[in-house]
């Protein structure tokens, strides 16, 4: 029988990261986040929260990480049901973890509250972190990730170029790829230069969502256009080929539905 977690789960094969064993220090019914976006495979925000708070205190998390049998990570993850820069102990979340973990800890976030000192402060405690940016204007951000009131493109971008700037380890730059900024490269490439990430992650939606994702070749064209522009960094996607490690999960099916790791 496996273990009954609530705030971790996992590991999930991520193409980004190897064996993911996932944090959630959201871990409501619903989702919290200040985005609404088109391709999300948690479904729709029903309401939108800009509140930075404690949602799930840390101990709890850390005594589940004490239950944990043998098993093979590559990396510890905070992501869950919503954006992780919204649970104002992160950062306490991540100290707690390398505290009594070996594994690397890696964040993913959508990059909307990275403007703010102490978010990056807290996101600066971590391995790798992994900032999303699907838009290239203030008119794609309301568009593709449908951002809630108050959010505004421009403390999105120079808050990850700050943050870049300071940031000492492994800083990727994710764009998930949809129909309506696909034509749109040459802009997301100079945005690239500016910030200067590590990694390029070329992404498009392959889990079940409301969207239809972009085919293999267009997505490997669209790579190819990246390394070309962006000279000397590391570019990804989410298609290329790679090997597959046996993972076993230790969450039951419905905890990985919720956090939409399976169909």
């Amino acid at each position: 029988m496996k273990p009954a977690f609530k705030y971790i789960y996992g590991p999930v094969p991520s193409w980004r990261l190897g064996s993911s064993l996932g944090i959630d220090l959201l871990s409501q019914e619903e989702k919290i986040c200040n985005f609404d976006c088109l391709y999300c495979q948690l479904g729709q925000t029903k309401k939108y929260t800009l509140e930075r708070k404690e949602y799930v205190p840390i101990k709890e998390v850390i005594d589940e990480l004490g239950e944990l049998p043998d098993t093979n990570i590559d990396y510890i993850t905070f992501s869950g049901r919503g954006e992780p820069t919204l649970a104002d102990n992160l950062g306490e979340g991540i100290k707690a973890v390398k505290l009594i973990r070996k594994e690397p800890v890696a964040v993913l976030t959508n990059s909307s509250l990275i403007g703010s000192d102490e978010v990056r402060e807290k996101l600066a405690l971590a391995d790798f972190v992994i900032v999303k940016l699907d838009a290239y204007s203030l008119e794609s951000l309301r568009e593709i990730n449908r951002s809630a009131e108050g959010i505004e493109f421009g403390n999105i971008l120079e808050g990850i170029r700050a943050f870049k700037k300071n940031f000492k380890r492994k800083l990727a730059l994710q764009i998930m790829l949809v129909d309506s900024n696909k034509k749109e490269v040459s802009k997301f490439i100079y945005l690239a230069n500016y910030i200067k990430p590590d990694e390029i992650q070329v992404n498009t939606s392959l889990r079940p969502c409301n969207i239809k994702p972009l085919a293999k070749e267009e997505i490997l064209k669209i790579k190819d256009y990246f390394i070309v522009g962006c000279k000397g960094v590391s570019v990804v996607s989410v298609y290329d080929e790679r090997t597959v490690k046996d993972i076993i999960s230790l969450s039951d099916e419905d905890t990985l539905k919720r956090r939409g790791k399976v169909k």
